[in-house]
């Protein structure tokens, strides 16, 4: 009788990697180009804070090492113990065969330069409101500029905060200010509250599990940021498993993709301060969001990795 073939989540074979023998990978360097070549011929999926199977390589063996990415380049030709090199191959192996993200696997993530802890709990941050708010939130009233001095906002809200990191980078953006994050998942907010408690930031950041503004009450902010569910049905169909391992409630935006954002744009006037405004997250949906909201002048802001996939609007423009 034939051995029964392990199977993948999704019903195929699992991927068997290329064995590697002793002393075949050496320093950093072989073992990023071994981990390429398998994230390659695996065909993986990469949306989850890095960009490109280089990116995630060497992200895997640092963190297998314990060095921030940032020091990679100092010790790429280091050589690896033959107890971390086992460590990194598992790494590999297990990024391959079970398509999650690499940030689960190692329970970390980096935005901004700053770490953060996720796991599956919580949809893996990679929003582009973290550059935004140093690019278009400075101090020195240059061009551009949506709001000239930081610190002279005192509240801001952080709406589908998931992993809080979104409102632990308000909190250093805008040192004066009190921040709110809310989120529905009762998971989500247990991880937000590990993050806060990690940056020491429990009496500037309160958390509160909810249906969007519904804990809030009646308070107004001066900023309002939010990432919320934008994929449609259609998106949701064709998710990579590297995004189906992610809680299905941070993606799912309904038909459209735009019930959550709707929702947002009706209630945001009765919690934002006259001079205030909502910074919010649509990804690719700016076509969608134009033409089921033509009335209202949304300002379209690019980063460096993205082009009119977030937008401004001021309290004032939202009536």
């Amino acid at each position: 009788m034939a051995r029964a073939t392990k199977k993948t989540a999704r019903g195929r074979a699992a991927p068997r990697l290329a064995k590697v023998g002793p002393g075949e990978l050496l320093t950093l360097l072989d073992f990023v180009r071994y981990a390429v070549s398998r994230f390659v011929e695996a065909e993986l999926a990469f949306a989850h804070g890095t960009t490109d199977p280089v990116a995630e390589a060497a992200f895997l063996v640092s963190e297998a090492l314990h060095l921030n990415p940032e020091q990679f380049e100092i010790f790429a030709n280091a050589r690896v113990t033959v107890a971390e090199g086992k460590t990194i191959l598992d790494l590999i192996h297990r990024r391959v065969t079970t398509r999650k993200p690499a940030a689960y696997l190692v329970n970390k993530i980096y935005m901004r330069g700053l770490p953060f802890y996720v796991d599956e709990r919580v949809i893996v941050p990679r929003s582009f409101i973290g550059e935004l708010l140093d690019s278009h939130f400075g101090s020195d009233g240059a061009a551009g500029s949506l709001i000239d001095d930081p610190t002279a906002v005192e509240r801001v809200l952080d709406l589908c905060t998931g992993s809080g990191c979104l409102a632990i980078l308000a909190a250093h953006h805008f040192p004066n200010a009190a921040v709110d994050a809310v989120d529905i998942s009762k998971g989500a907010i247990e991880v937000a509250t590990r993050n806060v408690g990690e940056y020491g930031l429990e009496d500037r950041i309160s958390l509160y599990r909810g249906d969007l503004f519904a804990p809030l009450g009646d308070a107004r902010y001066d900023l309002i940021i939010t990432n919320p569910p934008y994929v449609d049905a259609e998106g949701m169909a064709a998710l990579p498993p590297e995004c189906r391992a992610e809680p299905k409630l941070a993606f799912d935006g309904g038909a459209d993709g735009l019930d959550v954002v709707r929702r947002i744009l009706r209630e945001a006037p009765d919690h934002l301060t006259p001079d205030g405004g909502l910074i919010c997250e649509i990804g690719r949906g700016r076509e969608l969001v134009d033409e089921a909201f033509p009335e209202l002048p949304l300002l379209w802001l690019d980063t460096e990795d993205s082009e009119a996939e977030v937008f401004w609007i001021a309290a004032a423009d939202l009536g």
